[in-house]
C-alpha cells in the first residue's frame, strides 16, 4: 500500500514502528522524554480500533512484567520508560534476560543529557550491557521507526528483550518519517506457542543453566553487532571519530567540508570492536561523541589508555562532561573553531518554573508553610511529580526529593533519627507508583509522621494521563492499609485558616496522620470522581 511520509516525533516513530510490527500491547508509566511513545500506540490504537492492550501501569516494574507476561503468552508486546524508570524495572528488566522471550518484547527507555525534567543524567546503555542484551540507538526518527521493527525482529530471533534506547533532543524533535505500512495498518504478529514453563522459572538451578544460554549468546551479538549495517566505518585521514545514537548527526554535518577524518558511527550495542579496533589502529587520535555518559570511551581508555594514541571526549575534558553534546564543543574539540552567532541572537532570559495559576497545590503549600512556621527546623520531604515545585519561593515547603516514593520512607526515617516535626508530601499517582509500601511500614511501625497525598486526580506533570488512585478508591485504600487517622481537606483559599488548623493540629498527633488534599487539577478534562464533601474521611462500607 502506498504511504506517505508523516511529520512524527522521536517518540511517535517508535509508537508508529511498534504498531507496524503487529505487538499485541504497550505498557508504560508515563515519564519525560519517553510518555509519547505509549500515548501514540494508545492514540492510534483507538483511532483505528485496533486491538492492542494499552493502559497505563501503576510503575515501571509492573509495566515491564505485564508486558513480560504478554511476552511468554507468546504475542509481541512494547513497554516504553524514562531513564531513572527502568531502576524501578531494572530486577525483571535483568531477569528476562534469563528467562529469554517468547513473543517479541521491546523496552523503549527515553534517557535525558542535561536534564531538562530528571534527577540524574544516567546512561541505560550501562543498564543493558549489565543485562547483557542488545540495545538500538537510533540517530533520527526514521532510524527510530526502522528500528523498532527490527528490535521486534531480533528479539525473537535471540529470545531476548531489546533496549531500543532514546535521549531527549531525539524523543522531543519531529522530522518526516516514510512508514512501511499506513497508519491505519496492524499485521497483527502470530500467537507462538508456550514456553518451556522450567526456562521460565528462576528457581537455582534453571537459573545457572539460564545465565549459561545468556553467556553463551554473547560472540552471536558481537557478530551482530559488527555486520550491522548502521555500524559504519570509514577510514581517511589520521584523525578518527567514534560517533553513537545522536552524536552522528554532528558528524554527517562535518563530513561534506571535512573529508579527512576517519570515523565509525555506533547504532547497535554491544559496541562493534572490530570496526573500532580498524579505526584506533588507523588513525592517531580519536574522539568519541556520546549523548549521555562516556560509556564507550571509557572502555577504549580501560585502565591504561590505548598506548601511543590521543583519546578525546567526556572523560579526557575535551567535551563537557555533563549536559548534551553541544555542536561548538565537538567543533572545538576537533580544532575546527566554532561557528559565529548572529549579532542579532539574543539569549532568552531564564524563567524559574513555576507551579500553574490556579494550581491546587500552591494553596496546599501555602497552608503547610504557615503550618510548620513556628517549628525551627520541620522535616518536609517531597515527592517526583510538578508538585516539587513548593521548594522554591514563595512557599520553601519542600526541603528533599530525590525519587519516586522517597518522600514517606525518608519521612519515616527521619523521624525515627529524631526529627520532629516531619511532613511529607506525595502525589496520587506517585503514591500508587510507589508510596504504598512506606506508608504500610510506617503505619506498622507508629512512626511520628504527617503524610500530604496531593490528590488531583491525574498525573500532571507529564501531561494528565490517567491515575490509578484518586478520590473514594484512595481513601478506600488509606484505611485498608490501616491508616487510623485520615482527614481530608479541599485546598482553596477560603479554606486556607482551617487547613492550616487541620495540618497543624496533625504534626503534634504521635503517630502517623494522613491529610488527602483533594482538588482536581485546573488542566484535568473532567474531574475524576465527585467532590468529597466531608472533610473527616470514613472508611469504606463494610471495613473494619
Amino acid at each position: 500500500m502506498d504511504t506517505a511520509e508523516l511529520l512524527l516525533l522521536g517518540d511517535e516513530a517508535v509508537g508508529l514502528g511498534a504498531i507496524h510490527a503487529g505487538i499485541a500491547g504497550a505498557f508504560s508509566y508515563p515519564g519525560t522524554p519517553a510518555t509519547e511513545i505509549f500515548e501514540t500506540v494508545e492514540r492510534l490504537a483507538s483511532a483505528y480500533s485496533l486491538p492492542i492492550w494499552c493502559r497505563w501501569s501503576p510503575n515501571e516494574k509492573v509495566a515491564y512484567e505485564e508486558a513480560l507476561g504478554m511476552s511468554y503468552a507468546g504475542r509481541r508486546a512494547l513497554v516504553s520508560m524514562k531513564h531513572v524508570g527502568l531502576n524501578v524495572a531494572a530486577d525483571p528488566f535483568v531477569n528476562s534476560a534469563l528467562t529469554g522471550v517468547n513473543g517479541g518484547l521491546v523496552l523503549a527507555c527515553g534517557d535525558d543529557p542535561g536534564m531538562h525534567s530528571s534527577q540524574n543524567e544516567q546512561d541505560s546503555r550501562w543498564l543493558a550491557e549489565f543485562a547483557k542484551v542488545p540495545c538500538l540507538e537510533p540517530a533520527s526518527q526514521q532510524e527510530a521507526y526502522e528500528l523498532t521493527l527490527e528490535a521486534f525482529e531480533l528479539s525473537e530471533r535471540l529470545g531476548l528483550p531489546v533496549m531500543l534506547r532514546l535521549t531527549t533532543r531525539l524523543a522531543h524533535t519531529r522530522s518526516n518519517v516514510l512508514p512501511r505500512l499506513s497508519l491505519g495498518e496492524w499485521p497483527q504478529a502470530p500467537a507462538r506457542p508456550l514456553p518451556d514453563p522450567n526456562d521460565w522459572t528462576l528457581v537455582p538451578t534453571n537459573a545457572r543453566r539460564r545465565f549459561r544460554r545468556l553467556l553463551s549468546l554473547q560472540p552471536q551479538l558481537d557478530a551482530w553487532s559488527d555486520a550491522h549495517a548502521l555500524n559504519a566505518l570509514r577510514l581517511s585521514g589520521p584523525r578518527g571519530i567514534v560517533a553513537c545514537g545522536l552524536g552522528w548527526n554532528v558528524v554527517a554535518e562535518l563530513l561534506p567540508e571535512h573529508p579527512e577524518f576517519s570515523w565509525c558511527r555506533v547504532v547497535a550495542y554491544p559496541p562493534p570492536i572490530a570496526k573500532i579496533r580498524q579505526l584506533a589502529d588507523h588513525c592517531d587520535e580519536l574522539l568519541f561523541l556520546e549523548e549521555g555518559y562516556p560509556w564507550l570511551e571509557s572502555r577504549a581508555l580501560g585502565l591504561l589508555g590505548l598506548r601511543g594514541k590521543r583519546v578525546m571526549g567526556r572523560t579526557t575534558g575535551d567535551l563537557c562532561a555533563d549536559g548534551e553534546l553541544v555542536p561548538e564543543q565537538v567543533l572545538s574539540a576537533l580544532g575546527l573553531g566554532a561557528p559565529s552567532r548572529s549579532a542579532e541572537a539574543t539569549e532568552a532570559v531564564p524563567r524559574p518554573p513555576v507551579l500553574c495559576r490556579g494550581c491546587p497545590h500552591a494553596d496546599t503549600f501555602r497552608a503547610i508553610a504557615e503550618a510548620t512556621a513556628p517549628f525551627e527546623s520541620p522535616g518536609l520531604f517531597s515527592d517526583i511529580g510538578c508538585y516539587t515545585l513548593g521548594a522554591f519561593p514563595p512557599y520553601r515547603a519542600v526541603k528533599s526529593c530525590v525519587d519516586m516514593g522517597a518522600s514517606i520512607a525518608m519521612a519515616h526515617g527521619a523521624a525515627r533519627g529524631g526529627l520532629r516535626p516531619v511532613l511529607c508530601t506525595i502525589g496520587d499517582s506517585t503514591f500508587a507508583h510507589s508510596g504504598i509500601g512506606p506508608l504500610l511500614s510506617a503505619i506498622q511501625t507508629r512512626a511520628d509522621i504527617t503524610v500530604v497525598i496531593l490528590d488531583n486526580g491525574t498525573v500532571a506533570m507529564t501531561g494528565a494521563q490517567q491515575t490509578l488512585l484518586t478520590g473514594d478508591a484512595l481513601l478506600r485504600l488509606l484505611h485498608g492499609l490501616g491508616a487510623e487517622d485520615v482527614t481530608v481537606i479541599e485546598p482553596l483559599p477560603k479554606n486556607h485558616s482551617e487547613n492550616v488548623r487541620i495540618l497543624r493540629e496533625a504534626l503534634e498527633r504521635p503517630g502517623v496522620s494522613v491529610i488527602v488534599a483533594h482538588r482536581s487539577c485546573i488542566h484535568a478534562k473532567e474531574p475524576p470522581c465527585g467532590r468529597c464533601t466531608s472533610r473527616e474521611a470514613t472508611p469504606p462500607e463494610g471495613s473494619a
